[in-house]
């Protein structure tokens, strides 16, 4: 049995909390998948259509409007609960807590409108609302690898092939890799954002006919009803075609852009955990942060493993919508919703998570430009000792200041010999990269980069 507290409550360390909202995601994200934000919701979507039921003719009151807008926020969730216990139906519990607080407007609550008017409507507020919180995430990311990129522009390092040493790079050229992909999920994340319809007005099997009723054959106030409602909700368009629900292949697109956007950021976390052990590119490392209980020597890239484990997570979630689906029988079958409670706000949630996480990252990225030169002289040096199958040192250098034929050369050897002559135009791609593509890309987002992540874990 769970402890209770002082207050009589139940001891919310007595039962499952999903780490997901308790140890990771940011205040703003969890509220846009909570209780609060869902039932408030529903209740706008009321008020919306009795606006504009009212404003098409059905005999509703300014009393009646007025009523329901001042008691918008005022849920009791006690009373819902035990009205959902009671009727097995969260929608009508709803609606009856709602018609409690507001006795005069009980009668047009809801009026014509089957669940799906609030439920599915709401999860695409919802959606449209949780897009609009990682974008900006998305951009300062982008943002801040790109100034990494910029700075790093001209730094040789050794280029890897299936992870074998391969030609020279720079660390700018290949952080500009990484911000590449992460400027596809930016777009990727705006069309899927930008996509998003309303459900709108349709009724129970969505043909609209209980509407249809109420105004009395009149399909033109049928149809203006459906778009009132759709512009009060912030939507440019609804679907003209609907079952009972909304076509479940738009959580399927939803949740692909965010899998996608996951595998970028594993990709990420994994080449700095490489770099990492190569000893050139660190994560931040706290001053007070512990590597490992037994080698206190240990910096472990734990924010990369994180990001790479939420990731693989958020990569999983898409098969969810993709079974969901697959098996929605004629107009809608019911064994969608319990899923999609699930993984729609796991996949934001998530995805929330890992770009904090990589923000941080990227706000503190440590290289280590001796390194970098060194790995390339050791190399260099290893690939010498195969070609001449033997273990001695690579003389080459000295023999060539030996050799009387170099003579010309002799005073610019040096210059010839560094790094950044054999890296090609990685520095001259950078610069292009970042003015052409990637600032471009950003300037939606210039007022919302200013905020520095710190992370609680």
């Amino acid at each position: 049995m769970a402890s209770l507290n002082s207050a009589g409550e139940e001891d919310a360390f007595g039962r499952y909390r999903s780490p997901l909202v308790s140890r990771y995601a940011s205040p703003d994200m969890a509220y846009n998948f909570s209780e609060r934000k869902k039932f408030s919701t529903w209740r706008r979507l009321w008020l919306y259509l009795a606006q504009a039921e009212k404003s098409l003719g059905l005999p509703i009151t300014d009393e009646q409007i007025k009523e329901m807008e001042a008691n918008l926020d005022n849920i009791d969730f006690r009373m819902a609960a035990e009205e959902e216990k009671r009727l097995r139906h969260d929608v009508m519990a709803h609606v009856h807590t709602f018609a409690h607080y507001c006795p005069k407007a009980a009668g047009i609550i809801h009026l014509g409108a089957t669940s799906c008017y609030v439920g599915d409507n709401t999860d695409l507020i919802v959606l449209r609302d949780g897009f609009n919180l990682l974008l900006p995430k998305l951009a300062t990311i982008i943002s801040r690898l790109a100034d990494f990129a910029k700075k790093y522009a001209n730094l040789p390092t050794l280029g890897f092939t299936h992870y074998q040493p391969a030609q020279l790079t720079t660390v700018g050229k290949r952080c500009c890799l990484w911000i590449q992909d992460l400027c596809t999920d930016l777009h990727n994340l705006e069309r899927a954002r930008d996509e998003l319809r309303f459900r709108g007005v349709k009724g129970t099997t969505g043909t609209q006919a209980s509407f249809l009723q109420l105004f009395e054959g009149d399909h033109s106030k049928v149809e203006e009803l459906d778009r009132l409602v759709t512009a009060m909700a912030g939507f440019k368009r609804a679907y003209i075609i609907t079952g009972q629900t909304y076509s479940r292949k738009v959580d399927i697109e939803v949740l692909s852009v965010l899998a996608s956007l996951g595998a970028t950021i594993h990709k990420i976390c994994t080449d700095i955990r490489l770099l990492a052990n190569l000893k050139e590119i660190e994560e931040p490392f706290e001053k007070e942060q512990i590597g490992s209980s037994a080698m206190a020597y240990k910096r472990n890239p734990m924010r990369s493993e994180r990001c790479c484990s939420l990731a693989r997570h958020l990569m999983i979630l898409v098969l969810d919508p993709l079974q969901t689906a697959s098996v929605q029988w004629f107009e809608r079958t019911l064994d969608d919703s319990a899923n999609r409670r699930v993984c729609l706000a796991e996949a934001f949630l998530t995805a929330d998570i890992i770009l904090s996480t990589l923000q941080n990252i990227s706000e503190g990225l440590v290289v280590y430009p001796k390194e970098c030169h060194e790995k390339i002289r050791v190399l260099s040096q290893q690939a010498a000792a195969v070609v001449k199958q033997e273990g001695g040192d690579n003389d080459l250098i000295a023999r060539i200041r030996a050799d009387p034929y170099f003579n010309p050369i002799h005073g610019q050897l040096e210059t010839l010999l560094e790094p950044i002559s054999f890296t090609g135009r990685a520095s001259q791609q950078v610069t292009r990269f970042l003015n052409e593509e990637v600032k471009p890309a950003l300037i939606p987002y210039q007022s919302k980069m200013g905020v520095k992540i710190e992370l609680s874990l």
